[in-house]
């Protein structure tokens, strides 16, 4: 684990005698040392309390915002600092953006800088790739929907199921497979022609491989130049959001509360 820095900055928590450093803008220290620092007996951090406030997505990027700073909330939890422009259009306190695919809620913002700021829970980096953030990342960004919003792509909750691990990159002409790996508790609600949320990105899946546990989608080249994916290498993580529909479908028949339909 690499040290504190010197000029780190240390905040008492009000509630407790531990503190965690909280560090300055220029860090470049990844979410996954922070978090893995404060899981020490003697950096503990005060979690973060969960927001009741429900959001939702079309799976359209807006743009690619770039990470600015990761750290300490005051209050416990992480903070995440992002250069953007478009979501902080008429953006309020509270509001809910998505980055890479994971429901955030707006804690401060600051329009001269073109920078606004988010908390991260615990549970949001053990559960997503928003872990292995560093300053200087881009991310996937959208404001949640308005009513008078148009639905570009499908239903994205922002609630992250699980990750999955890029395991090819193949270009064809101006196109781009990509083939991801995820667990088989995601990879059954994954199915040929579905909608699957990547990164916060609304995309068709076009095969299943059951045996290599994985499925691949195309990304087409005005795609590829307005979301984060193509960034990525083979290996890395990115963040997955199964649909919402098959999740009902599933419980209802593990339920019992509907049947198969059987072949005549």
């Amino acid at each position: 684990m690499v040290p504190p820095r010197r000029d780190a900055i240390l905040n008492v928590h009000p509630s407790s005698s531990q503190f965690c450093p909280r560090l300055e803008l220029n860090t470049n220290r990844s979410l996954f040392t922070l978090f893995t620092s404060c899981r020490k007996p003697q950096l503990r951090c005060k979690p973060r309390p969960r927001s009741s406030v429900q959001c939702l997505f079309t799976g359209i990027v807006e743009e690619i915002g770039h990470v600015k700073q990761v750290g300490i909330a005051e209050h416990g939890g992480f903070d995440l600092k992002i250069t953007a422009k478009t979501v902080l259009e008429g953006v309020n306190l509270g509001d809910s953006i998505s980055v890479n695919g994971t429901c955030l809620t707006v804690t401060a913002f600051d329009h001269q800088l073109s920078e606004f700021k988010v908390g991260l829970a615990p549970e949001t980096l053990r559960k997503t790739s928003l872990v292995e953030l560093t300053a200087g990342s881009p991310v996937n960004l959208e404001r949640a929907v308005q009513p008078i919003s148009r639905m570009g792509g499908h239903f994205v909750q922002g609630h992250v199921d699980g990750t999955g691990e890029i395991i090819s990159m193949d270009p064809e002409e101006d196109s781009l497979w990509i083939k991801v790996r995820t667990s088989e508790a995601l990879l059954k609600y994954i199915v040929p022609k579905g909608f699957i949320a990547v990164d916060g990105t609304s995309l068709t899946v076009v095969d299943v491989f059951d045996e290599e546990k994985a499925f691949n989608f195309m990304l087409v080249a005005y795609t590829q130049k307005n979301v984060v994916i193509p960034l990525k290498k083979v290996g890395q993580l990115v963040n997955l959001e199964v649909d919402i529909l098959g999740k009902y479908v599933q419980r209802l028949l593990s339920n019992g509360a509907i049947k198969p339909i059987e072949s005549p």
